[in-house]
């Protein structure tokens, strides 16, 4: 394997990351070589609704990590993060090929094909594949079925789809700020890519990727991606909210979450207040008030996680706990109130696995970054794409006609 650079661009709601890594062989970690960052106002809920705002940012944040690694960035990997993300549940059964009943990759591939070869209305597009557990002649659970002996091979996958004028638009925001995409993951995946760990995989973990207008969730088990989904509710809701309270404006609102927010409206004095005026604004407001606003729409993000898990049945059920990553995760108390409210053991997820300026991707807000780098590092699925060596299916544009083509070449 040669030397080759690798560039991860998470386009979120608030903010925009470019992170840039070498890769030198199969064996070493990726060597962060810079970052590069931009506030983001062309989108809104994960979803491009300004071209050409999105292209100014997506422009500045590249030009940034170019200037930080001395890499010029033409090919990236990018995040899909809108909330109109879906994720189903697949079989695919396939006869064994061979004649002597030995189960090949081409006989996986097949089953998976299978699997993934569903009906989507005319909007939608397939992201990711990813294979979950195989079955050979009625024997269930079985991770890797290559060489094993059977005349019928069954394969449950989770098919995770989105909005395709979406995608559209998102890769039109690339193209325009002269990029190329090399593949598409959506965001949790890639975070929970970068911040956990195997044994976090397979005892259960949840891991929460808190952003400015949308929450990323993703549920793992015994190695395996059970659900991911992305909720419409993200910290800017909270600035939002202290606007109204305070009536100040949207900018106002963001400093007075970044220096006095918490989750923990118990633990301050009803007489402490907030000088507006040190941060732009007017007036003086209660701390424990604002606290209690906060309190009131972090409550609000874990109910709606505790929904999530209930139609898996793995609410209070995963030994791992839950993993908080993204910007919000750094709000004050929110492991406290999170504990409380999921029953379940709460922690900041932070990049690893990387080596060189690795302080510069050590926070939570650049989890998802990183995660596309370990992602296309490790040219994998998670959950064994890499024993299926399946192709990412962003690349073929996502259109049916195409996803047809691809499935076609996998036929008997």
């Amino acid at each position: 394997m040669r030397e080759q650079n690798i560039v991860g661009l998470d386009i979120g709601t608030s903010n925009i990351r470019c992170v840039v890594a070498q890769i030198k062989d199969e064996k070493s970690k990726p060597q962060i070589m810079g970052i590069g960052h931009s506030p983001s106002f062309g989108l809104r809920r994960g979803v491009v609704v300004d071209v050409e705002e999105a292209v100014k940012n997506i422009v500045a944040a590249v030009e940034s990590a170019e200037r930080t690694s001395g890499i010029t960035i033409e090919e990236v990997i990018v995040n899909v993060g809108g909330s109109d993300i879906e994720s189903r549940q697949s079989k695919g059964v396939i006869a064994v090929s061979r004649a002597d009943g030995e189960i090949s990759h081409e006989d996986t591939k097949r089953a998976v094909s299978a699997a993934a070869a569903i009906s989507l209305p005319q909007n939608r597009e397939i992201v990711h594949v990813i294979p979950q557990r195989f079955t050979v002649d009625g024997q269930p659970a079985i991770k890797d079925p290559v060489g094993m002996s059977g005349v019928r091979l069954e394969v449950d996958v989770l098919l995770v789809d989105s909005s395709t004028p979406y995608i559209k638009n998102l890769k039109k925001a690339l193209e325009e700020a002269g990029l190329d995409v090399s593949s598409l993951v959506v965001s949790p995946l890639a975070a929970a890519t970068a911040v956990l760990t195997k044994r976090q995989k397979e005892l259960g973990a949840l891991v929460v990727d808190f952003g400015g207008g949308t929450t990323g969730l993703v549920v793992f088990e015994e190695g395996d991606i059970l659900q991911t989904k992305i909720l419409p509710v993200g910290s800017s809701h909270i600035t939002n909210d202290i606007a109204i309270l305070l009536r100040t404006s949207v900018d106002v609102a963001e400093k007075v979450k970044l220096e006095f927010g918490t989750c923990l409206p118990g633990d301050i004095d009803r007489k402490d207040m907030v000088d507006l005026e040190k941060l732009g604004g007017e007036g003086k407001h209660s701390k424990k008030e604002l606290a209690e606003i906060i309190e009131a729409r972090v409550a609000e993000l874990a109910e709606l996680i505790n929904e999530e898990l209930k139609k898996i049945d793995r609410e209070g059920l995963l030994p791992a706990g839950v993993i908080l990553v993204g910007g919000g995760a750094k709000l004050p108390g929110l492991c406290d109130l999170m504990k409380d409210k999921l029953k379940l053991p709460i922690q900041i997820g932070f990049p690893s696995e990387f080596d060189g300026v690795v302080e510069k991707i050590d926070d939570p807000s650049f989890a998802t970054a990183a995660g596309l780098i370990t992602w296309l590092a490790e040219g994998t699925e998670p959950g064994r794409n890499k024993l299926l060596n399946l192709p990412l299916l962003p690349s073929f544009g996502g259109t049916v006609g195409k996803m047809k083509k691809w499935l076609k070449e996998f036929m008997p």
